[in-house]
């Protein structure tokens, strides 16, 4: 009897588990383009024209490997909106009496599959999702028993683990785990930036467009200037140009902002990896060996595999240990809807309008930006959580909840209550100033707390400190900075409210 093998959007690998075992002969793989995953959210734009294209690519891969491809694009007739609504009608086209899927990434579809043998009348085999380090059940042993999940110390577990940057006897490369500390310049003057790889679209891509500009014609963003990979070939070429051109300087840089260009030294690779396209273990030993050859400083390398078996390892875990509760987590109360010009760019604080205006022409804003920039206004001025995660999934092109979740909700917004991390990654705007170019053109004086040309993350900044001072004052990480709100003169305290007011009930005008 046929089995039908469901390969999801963002599941682009002959590795991946589904296909396990798959017999050419006798079994089917299915792929669907459904209404409903491309609007659940409204994607940016060029996200879309990612996904569908990568999705159309992967299926000539698989045929040109001998696997049997039922492919039901977006348009054709009958085409129901829906996985489940696709898999019922693959199921009667094919007399398939089995279905194999990889778990899904996103807690809602596992929620749906639940549903799928009794609905549809076939046995259903749900398969762990193995194109990570550590499973989940390794991420639970790990985790249970700790009174704080902190992703310092997984990460040393995966680093032992796979024996990334470790000597012969055991210890970290360098006698140093971390090398965060020296991730941290300013960017200096003469600097060139290579940028990320860009391709032309070929005529699958090219359809893809024309489709997306037709039917998701009110989504957020553009599709003009698309240069993302959307096959494995262009996918690794990316990965390699990155390693040979940029990872030499990622470690210095990686926290740097500047008007004058969008990528600086960052990969701009995770939307491949999130769907498939590139290895997370393959990236690894390919910057380890970058530094081992001479090519990449240890700072580099190490910053970079922290952030793929480390953080996003890590935040993988934490999704599928604390849903479903997780995302109805709002510990700060947090009510106050989400600014016009997160939508629109058009804010006159420089640091925004550049990582909005950047989101919204590439699908894509590095991880400073999102945390410290739309991140950290959204955690001082009190966004509704809910708003805020909704916005960075449709923004970013390699956004998907499992990884999308926790680094917003938990990390940025603090929403989570100190799952993700200890304190929240609140401050000023004198950490923006210190780390980009943003502030010398900002219509807003850095420099000033209170009064109308204040910066508003100055203002807020404190105020939130206010709001928020018994919660956060028994926080020993939370201590020097509740220390000098508790030193400022009263008089001083009192003005920053009243400006703090002023901008809280006029969000959208800043």
């Amino acid at each position: 009897m046929t089995t039908l093998r469901f390969v999801l959007g963002d599941q682009l690998t002959r590795a991946i588990s589904s296909l396990d075992g798959a017999d050419p002969e006798t079994d089917i793989v299915l792929m669907a383009e459904v209404e409903q995953e491309c609007t659940y959210v409204r994607h940016h734009k060029k996200k879309l024209v990612f996904v569908l294209s990568a999705m159309r690519n992967f299926t000539q891969e698989l045929r040109k490997a001998g696997y049997a491809v039922d492919y039901v694009d977006l348009t054709q007739d009958g085409n129901t909106g829906t996985l489940k609504g696709e898999a019922e009608r693959a199921i009667k086209r094919h007399g398939a009496s089995r279905l194999v899927i990889t778990k899904p990434g996103e807690y809602r579809l596992i929620e749906d599959l639940e549903s799928w043998a009794v609905d549809l009348g076939v046995e259903v085999e749900l398969r762990d999702d193995d194109r990570f380090i550590a499973t989940l059940d390794e991420f639970n042993t790990w985790a249970d028993g700790r009174k704080e999940l902190r992703m310092e110390y997984f990460y040393r577990e995966m680093r032992r683990r796979t024996g990334f940057l470790m000597t012969e006897d055991g210890k970290p490369e360098g006698g140093a785990w971390n090398y965060d500390k020296e991730n941290r310049k300013a960017l200096q003057d003469g600097l060139t930036f290579p940028g990320p790889s860009e391709f032309k679209p070929d005529a699958v891509t090219t359809k893809v467009i024309d489709l997306v500009n037709d039917r998701f014609c009110d989504h957020f963003g553009t599709t003009d200037g698309f240069s993302l990979a959307t096959t494995r070939r262009q996918a690794e070429r990316a990965a390699r140009r990155f390693i040979d051109k940029a990872l030499p300087h990622f470690g210095d840089y990686q926290d740097a902002m500047t008007d004058k260009d969008p990528h600086l030294f960052h990969s701009v690779i995770s939307t491949y990896l999130n769907a498939g396209l590139l290895d997370a273990h393959a990236l690894c030993s390919a910057a380890e060996n970058a530094y081992k050859d001479g090519r990449a400083p240890l700072n580099a390398v190490e910053g970079f595999i922290r952030q793929i078996i480390g953080w996003r390892e890590f935040i993988r875990g934490i999704y599928w240990r604390e849903m479903p509760g997780y995302k109805v987590r709002n510990a700060l109360n947090a009510d106050r809807p989400l600014p016009d010009f997160y939508w629109t760019g058009k804010t006159d604080m420089a640091c925004m309008a550049q990582a909005i205006g950047q989101t919204h022409d590439f699908a894509y804003a590095h991880h400073i930006q999102r945390l410290m920039v739309t991140g950290n206004f959204a955690l001082l001025a009190g966004i509704d959580p809910d708003q805020v995660n909704d916005w960075y999934m449709c923004v970013y092109s390699d956004a998907y909840e499992w990884v999308e979740l926790p680094n917003t909700h938990g990390m940025a917004i603090w929403a989570d209550g100190g799952i993700v991390g200890s304190k929240p990654y609140a401050a000023s705007g004198k950490y923006i100033d210190r780390m980009s170019d943003h502030c010398a053109d900002c219509k807003y004086n850095v420099k000033d707390v209170t009064g109308d040309n204040a910066c508003p993350f100055n203002t807020l900044y404190w105020n939130f400190l206010e709001r928020h001072h018994d919660k956060f004052s028994s926080n020993r990480r939370m201590g020097l900075m509740i220390k000098s709100l508790e030193r400022m003169a009263r008089g001083k305290r009192d003005q920053i409210d009243l400006r703090a007011k002023t901008l809280l009930e006029s969000l959208h005008a800043l």
